[in-house]
């Protein structure tokens, strides 16, 4: 399992324009065979903080993903974050 998850720093006025405008690339992903979760979200307390969490069942589906993905054009300045890809060697429960 490859999971994509961080966050990165956009100006507070584009970030939920931002987000808006993946909705169709978050809508499609959940449906690409392979992909268990994928979000784009606006951070709860920084108005500059966009989330992002990815869970694939493989790197070869990211990759595959990454080919047909067609995100929106990139219309604002990324002035910092953190992104980092995990390669998972088991899952279970929380509990």
């Amino acid at each position: 399992m490859i999971i994509v998850a961080g966050y990165f720093q956009i100006d507070a006025a584009d970030r939920d324009k931002y987000v808006k405008l993946h909705e169709d690339v978050i809508s499609r992903a959940r449906k690409f065979e392979g992909c268990l979760d994928f979000a784009i979200t606006a951070d709860a307390v920084d108005p500059e903080r966009v989330n992002l969490f990815e869970r694939w069942e493989s790197d070869e589906v990211l990759n595959s993903w990454r080919a047909v993905a067609n995100p929106p054009e990139q219309f604002t300045e990324i002035k910092g974050g953190d992104l980092a890809k995990f390669e998972i060697a088991s899952v279970g429960s929380p509990y």
